[in-house]
């Protein structure tokens, strides 16, 4: 995995996954666990999460 280099000197991945619209409607839930499910599989290992995301549904 590609990764970007920030200024203290850390290395993230240069690709993530948002999880801004998951965790708000139920019937989603099975299909957005997949996603996320994929992109570890594929080795990605930056996801981005907030507590506002979802109200809270997304963490």
């Amino acid at each position: 995995m590609k990764t970007v280099q920030l200024p203290d000197g850390k290395r993230v991945p240069a690709l993530g996954q948002g999880t801004w619209r998951m965790g708000e409607k139920k019937e989603a839930h099975a299909d957005e666990v997949a996603a996320l499910r994929l992109g570890i599989d594929l080795g990605m290992t930056l996801i981005d999460t907030a507590e506002m995301y979802g109200e809270g549904g997304a963490e």
